[in-house]
């Protein structure tokens, strides 16, 4: 089997879907396992994926490498937990080349925080400028409860190292009524206060857990007409690839995110696709249609990649359809299969 990767000299045709958007951002979890299980993300008791289903990293890198190739521009590795995967800093140094060479203008992490003080200043050295980490609650007893089994202080720590390192921090707060949303102001004005942007995230009906979603759904439209009543909300350019859509809050100087899979989906815009660890690639998170990169990867190698991305531009739907009205979930995957 041919696993060398498509020459980056070699200019290919973008991609580009039915509906004429260009794909430029790839999402890759690395990993399906976590030493979290956030409520939200995982059932208590996951079973996870047998070593051998897992690609390796050479096979994840010839993936990575005809992606970009086909003209992405940005990679996020997430997980499960990105950080856990053994040796994940060999993977990392062979994407960052695509750095130097600039043919990709960034590659990030999602992180749930709790590896970055071992990790933090290899990832800055590396070519990792900016990090999304995930804090849901400042409150220690909380977050131990929705992540059945995380520590508040081990992940301030990894933020405060993230920042020493000189690595631009980004908070992910999913917003869950009657659980953290009298924390949001507070969240906001210590993130700010830091130098950190803050996203606030619509819960996703993936997979099965242990609550009643439609109940504890918070709209975040909501949640913006609420502050502003009290923080006057600029509209700002500001992207950073992803479907978050930025204000600047004047009295604090820092900026906030909105993002709303489910009151108002940005399905219009979208430029991303999601491989996961088997190889899968998912065209829409919220949709179940996907094309199995791992099986062409090992059957025809290197060479055969292109008319299955070509394949799987056609197969990349328009929208998904996320109810939040309803209890059972949209689709059965757990979000920690997918990557964030």
């Amino acid at each position: 089997m041919d696993m060398q990767a498509p020459e980056m000299t070699k200019t290919t045709t973008p991609l580009i879907d039915s509906f004429g958007r260009q794909v430029t951002y790839l999402r890759v979890s690395v990993t399906d396992r976590c030493d979290f299980r956030c409520t939200y993300c995982m059932s208590e008791n996951m079973k996870f994926l047998p070593k051998k289903d897992v690609l390796s990293f050479e096979e994840l890198n010839v993936l990575i490498d005809a992606f970009v190739a086909r003209g992405v521009k940005k990679v996020r590795l997430t997980g499960g937990e990105p950080l856990v995967r053994r040796d994940i800093m060999d993977l990392i140094g062979r994407i960052s080349r695509h750095l130097t060479s600039s043919h990709l203008r960034e590659l990030t992490l999602t992180t749930n925080g709790s590896q970055l003080v071992r990790f933090a200043k290899r990832l800055k050295e590396a070519g990792i400028n900016r990090i999304n980490v995930s804090l849901d609650t400042m409150d220690a007893g909380k977050f131990t409860d929705i992540t059945r089994r995380g520590r508040l202080e081990q992940v301030l720590a990894g933020i405060e190292a993230a920042d020493s390192a000189g690595l631009s921090v980004k908070l992910n707060m999913v917003a869950i009524k009657g659980f953290n949303d009298t924390e949001i102001i507070p969240m906001m004005k210590w993130a700010h206060g830091k130098g950190y942007d803050l996203t606030l995230i619509e819960e996703m009906p993936l997979g099965e857990v242990s609550r009643d979603r439609a109940k504890d759904f918070l709209p975040l439209r909501k949640v913006r007409d609420d502050l502003a009543e009290t923080f006057t909300l600029d509209k700002i350019s500001h992207a950073t690839g992803g479907p978050a859509r930025y204000v600047r809050v004047k009295e604090t100087g820092g900026r906030l995110g909105f993002i709303t899979p489910m009151s108002h989906n940005f399905c219009e815009s979208c430029n991303r696709v999601r491989l996961t660890c088997t190889g899968q690639l998912y065209l829409c998170l919220g949709r179940e249609g996907r094309v199995d990169l791992r099986v062409a990867l090992r059957e025809k190698g290197a060479s055969g990649l292109d008319a299955i991305l070509d394949e799987a531009m056609v197969l990349k739907p328009k929208g998904h359809d996320f109810d939040p009205s309803r209890q059972a979930p949209a689709i059965a995957r757990h979000m920690s299969m997918t990557g964030g």
